[in-house]
């Protein structure tokens, strides 16, 4: 679906890159917020029942979690989730600020599509572990940004080779962000367990 909303793509359909581009970046964001805003209120209550170092705690073992699952899932074991894509019949339905908003906001809910690596499922909880809105929403709101940022890679392609160059090249930073993610977890399950025993 990445490779569908490019300058090439949009031109092709009729429609301008950037308006696009900018619909999906904030329907992401607003995904993310509203998954971050929900379960961060979710939080509230499990802050009332546990102290704020069994929470970090608990947020610790989640990114640890969540770093084991990706490198598992590095040597072939699928996450556990479905297997729903974005509808891309959507590209020749809709408009291009119509689908790219659409796109954007289920990517940035993070589970109604496939989930590609677990700290997807790490930040789910450390929204709920959190405590409140705020804090959870600030989290969706980086999450559905992050989310986002690929997209503007292919900012560029406006040629049927650029963009086959351009797949190729997401393919082959798909294990070096995965590897990244991994190292990221874990530096944040130290981070946070060292926070708990510090609590």
């Amino acid at each position: 679906m990445l490779t569908s909303i490019t300058p090439l793509g949009e031109r092709g359909r009729g429609n301008r890159y950037a308006v696009t581009a900018a619909a999906y970046v904030v329907g992401s964001v607003l995904g993310g917020a509203v998954t971050g805003l929900v379960l961060g209120t979710a939080g509230l209550g499990v802050a009332a029942v546990l102290p704020a170092p069994a929470r970090l705690g608990l947020a610790a073992l989640a990114c640890a979690l969540a770093a084991t699952a990706d490198l598992l899932a590095g040597r072939g074991r699928r996450l556990p989730g479905g297997s729903r894509q974005v509808d891309e019949d959507w590209l020749t339905r809709y408009r291009g600020w119509v689908y790219g908003a659409g796109f954007g906001f289920q990517l940035g809910l993070g589970v109604v599509t496939i989930v590609t690596s677990a700290a997807t499922y790490a930040l789910l909880a450390l929204a709920v572990l959190s405590g409140g809105p705020l804090p959870g929403l600030l989290l969706g709101l980086a999450f559905g940004l992050v989310r986002a940022l690929p997209l503007l890679a292919l900012r560029r392609v406006e040629a049927p080779q650029q963009l086959r160059a351009a797949a190729q090249g997401l393919a082959a930073r798909a294990a070096i962000a995965g590897r990244a993610a991994v190292a990221v977890l874990t530096a944040a399950s130290t981070v946070l367990l060292a926070g708990a025993v510090a609590a």
